[in-house]
């Protein structure tokens, strides 16, 4: 038996009008991004020491958002470029080994393309306060050194105060994953949940970051586009309330309050810990507090300040210092206004004071950690910290403070977990350099698609349907066309039996 006579001439019709229509269906170009790797650097120059940091992520966006990781820091050898002001030529030369580290990192050719930034922050905005033509030396020296490496080059400037902590904001709520979640399959979906604040306590400054609800960017503030949403985000800047300047003021009001004593106690340092303090050093600079000047000691006057260790009479004396004239911050004498909702926003606290909080003291409850950490006595102090004693003695007066802000209507996150999170960004001083890329990752363009060629879903289920049912109608009568001769056959051979 022939196949012609098993495919007859209508199946040969029928596949090749299938043929046509195939022809005939309209397609549609299908754009597919490259998964491939990029790259950013960005050096974090602070007080005591500069760190580089490579992220990475890939090509495909979620929003016009990168979905950035650390990749790996370098720690440069040496001071802080702010101790280069007196030879800014030798700050370039500091930063050899850590630029050389990233261009084995990140892939040869992925040089140019990968965003190279330095933001200097704290003691390099106060050296151009004071002595601008240094600053301006040092970024100039950092330019040449960092124009000479094969990235691409985007600045090397002082961060302001409100750039950093809304670099921030970013940071954190991108690690909380308050932009987006991995849903069970792994893929990226909205979160759903609140923004995070931020309050930032420094040693000259404290700020309170948050996202504004409104149509309108704050005035002082900015207005971000992150993973296809607006944010816009402002920062409350309280200078002279830090930790150092209000301890200054602090120490300052113990002194007139007790001049008459021979011994000054002060509640918030731990028994046994004492420093003769000179009024010079705690009553001079711009934020001392404007008093009658016939009525303060002079300025070389000493005076020995011991620790009582009495967690209430500091928590007194804080809201004291707080509430009094000389505190021109609002938003911590007075109470959280309702545009802020703090029922709604909840806020990180970035402090050396509060990381010790968290771990060292189970309770979430701050009234009992202050109880809690001024009750603590300077070995176990130092015991459970690892910085020096000059430090931790002030912890007990830094809780008093947060726990101040919590009285304000402020809900601080205590969670331990929070904390651990954020902690994956490493040092949370440098959290704006992530925050920073991935601002910036929405200005990177996206490598250009490729191009396939598609049908629609509907019109690829009919042909599908087309085919299986002309497959299964070509078998069908192929079938029966051979059962047919086959029986065909059969009665032929019966017949010339019988003829026999």
């Amino acid at each position: 038996m022939s196949w012609r006579e098993l495919l007859p001439p209508w199946l040969v019709i029928v596949a090749g009008l299938t043929g046509i229509v195939l022809l005939c269906v309209s397609t549609k170009d299908v754009p597919v991004t490259p998964l491939r790797t990029k790259y950013g650097v960005v050096l974090d120059a602070g007080p005591s020491r500069t760190v580089l940091f490579i992220y990475n992520w890939t090509t495909t966006k979620t929003n016009k958002t990168g979905v950035i990781t650390e990749c790996s820091s370098c720690v440069v050898q040496g001071p802080g470029i702010f101790n280069y002001s007196d030879s800014p030529q030798k700050v370039g030369k500091s930063l050899d080994t850590c630029l050389n580290q990233a261009q084995k990192t990140i892939p040869t050719e992925q040089h140019s393309q990968t965003p190279l930034y330095l933001g200097a922050t704290t003691s390099t905005r106060q050296l151009n306060l004071s002595h601008p033509t240094f600053s301006d030396d040092l970024l100039a020296a950092l330019t040449v050194a960092l124009k000479s490496t094969p990235f691409d080059f985007q600045g090397a400037q002082i961060l302001s105060s409100l750039n950093k902590e809304v670099f921030n904001w970013i940071a954190v709520n991108y690690v909380l994953e308050n932009f987006f979640k991995y849903d069970w399959r792994g893929h990226l979906v909205p979160s759903g949940k609140g923004m995070a604040g931020v309050l930032s306590i420094g040693g000259a400054s404290t700020q309170l970051t948050s996202r504004e609800e409104g149509n309108q960017a704050p005035k002082e503030g900015v207005r971000l586009q992150l993973y296809g949403r607006t944010h816009d985000v402002y920062t409350h800047h309280c200078p002279c309330h830090g930790t150092d300047q209000l301890r200054r003021r602090l120490l300052s009001m113990l002194i007139q309050d007790q001049r008459s004593a021979k011994t000054v106690s002060n509640p918030c340092w731990p028994l046994t810990y004492s420093q003769e303090v000179r009024w010079q050093s705690v009553h001079a600079g711009p934020c001392a507090a404007s008093d009658d000047a016939s009525d303060i000691p002079g300025p070389d006057e000493v005076f020995n300040i011991t620790g009582s260790s009495n967690s209430s009479a500091c928590v007194t004396l804080v809201h004291s210092l707080l509430n009094s004239s000389s505190s021109s911050c609002s938003f911590l004498t007075h109470s959280l206004s309702s545009a802020v909702k703090p029922s709604q926003t909840r806020f990180l606290v970035i402090s050396e004071a509060m990381d010790f909080l968290r771990k060292s003291v189970p309770s979430p409850d701050l009234g009992q950690a202050v109880d809690k950490i001024c009750g603590m006595s300077v070995k176990e102090l130092v015991q459970e910290s690892e910085t020096s004693l000059d430090v931790v003695a002030d912890y007990c007066f830094v809780t008093a403070f947060i726990f101040h802000l919590s009285t304000k209507g402020y809900t601080l996150d205590f969670d331990k977990s929070v904390q651990t999170a954020f902690r994956e960004i490493g040092d949370p001083s440098s959290g704006w350099t992530l925050g920073y890329l991935l601002s910036l990752t929405n200005t990177i363009p996206q490598d250009s698609p490729g191009v396939l060629k598609g049908i629609e879903p509907g019109v690829w289920s009919l042909l599908l349907i087309l085919f299986v049912v002309l497959l299964t109608g070509s078998f069908m009568r192929i079938s029966y066309r051979v059962m047919v001769k086959e029986n065909s056959f059969s009665n032929r051979n019966s017949s010339v039996f019988d003829d026999n």
